[in-house]
């Protein structure tokens, strides 16, 4: 079964966090929710208090086959500046893993220098922040061993677009169809 984890910080972004890991459950995927913040509560940019399956620093990444980044502000902020989490991303990219983020949270990927030569897409206002990256404006994008996804509302499509590397697309598409999905 593949091992997902998806990073909560304070700030991020409600829908972006949660329907990735709503599809991705439904599909099958073991997914995990990680704190950087050092406590399990996390407040979304909403001040919905979610809680984390588990903290940062309680967790090895080399189980994981896919590291997701939500958006939000300034939940995509804090993690662009949580040190360890950079390394686990850069890491994890290095061997040719899958990361995904969404929204404000492609900054991050590109921050790092992870979408230089790649297509991608984020939130329109932070196309400035993929370094080196060829920008779409598509609802998600896949380039390689990267996910990037638009905004709120290409959260299902990015879900869905996520669980296709796993699943394939005979299981999305009865997925989107038992979701309603249109």
């Amino acid at each position: 079964m593949a091992k997902v984890y998806e990073f909560l910080a304070n700030g991020f972004e409600d829908i972006e966090a949660l329907g990735p890991v709503d599809v991705l459950r439904r599909g099958g995927l073991d997914v995990k929710t990680v704190s950087i913040s050092g406590d399990l509560m996390v407040a979304s940019a909403h001040d919905v208090q979610v809680k984390a399956d588990m903290l940062f620093e309680d967790v090895n990444f080399d189980d994981a086959d896919l590291l997701l980044i939500p958006g939000g502000m300034p939940g995509a902020k804090n993690i662009d500046e949580h040190e360890g989490l950079r390394r686990a991303l850069v890491a994890h990219a290095g061997k040719g893993k899958l990361v995904g983020a969404i929204c404000a949270g492609p900054m991050v990927l590109g921050h790092l220098g992870l979408l230089r030569g790649k297509k991608a897409t984020c939130y329109p206002g932070f196309e400035g922040e993929l370094d080196g990256a060829e920008y779409t404006a598509a609802p998600f994008t896949i380039d390689g061993n990267v996910i990037t996804g638009k905004g709120p509302g290409a959260t299902l499509a990015y879900a869905y677009a996520l669980l296709g590397q796993f699943k394939g697309e005979r299981v999305v598409e009865e997925m989107k169809k038992g979701m309603m999905y249109y």
